[in-house]
């Protein structure tokens, strides 16, 4: 996730109003004017709101007839929180194990190993490891053969992930769930490394 994101996503929360309309929302679907009674606000208020959430991805919205009904997108909400304790704890995570820094060579062996165990000679993923360390080298892996700022409509990242293997769907989330990629209007777009899930990080789970 990009960091101008994450900005985005913590201006949208710097409202006691708007962290209301999230709350009252986690209960499930409400409309504009349901919400607008429960807060005591008039539903130009939760207009307004609910534009700023919407604008930081925090809620889906539908329409019916001449009523707009809100939904929580809990998978941004919980990862742009993940993706804000990632970038404030990564360089200390990186910087201060030493043991980690010490183990930069073995860490190249397990990376050489995983590719191997895991990629034909041709550059196909035999199959997602089960593993969380080696599925994130193996994501890892493809991903750094996107293009660094090139916007991928989802068709296009589709056929691209099916080069490497056939279940596009389940690699296309997991690049979400990691880091690896934003989504926005089903445009897809790689992340700055820094914000990746960094397998050196994590454990064998």
């Amino acid at each position: 996730m990009q960091l101008s994101k994450i900005v985005s996503y913590h201006k949208a929360l710097a409202d006691p109003t708007r962290i209301k309309m999230l709350i009252l929302l986690a209960d499930g679907e409400s409309s504009g004017q349901m919400l607008a009674e429960k807060l005591s606000v008039t539903p130009a208020t939760i207009t307004h709101h609910a534009a700023k959430l919407r604008e930081a991805s925090l809620i889906n919205e539908r329409r019916e007839k001449n009523t707009i009904y809100f939904t929580l997108n809990d998978y941004f909400i919980k990862n742009n929180a993940m993706a804000t304790a990632n970038l404030i704890y990564r360089k200390t995570a990186l910087t201060g194990d030493e043991d980690m820094l010490d183990n930069q060579d073995q860490n190249e062996r397990m990376r050489t190993s995983v590719l191997n165990n895991f990629y034909t000679a041709a550059g196909k993923l035999k199959h997602i490891p089960a593993q969380y360390k080696k599925k994130l080298i193996a994501l890892e892996y493809m991903v750094m053969k996107l293009e660094k700022g090139k916007k991928y409509p989802e068709k296009e990242l589709n056929e691209f992930i099916k080069t490497f293997h056939e279940d596009f769907a389940t690699i296309r989330r997991e690049f979400i769930m990691h880091q690896f990629m934003f989504r926005e209007n089903e445009v897809y777009e790689m992340n700055p490394q820094e914000l990746w899930t960094d397998w050196r990080t994590v454990g064998s789970k």
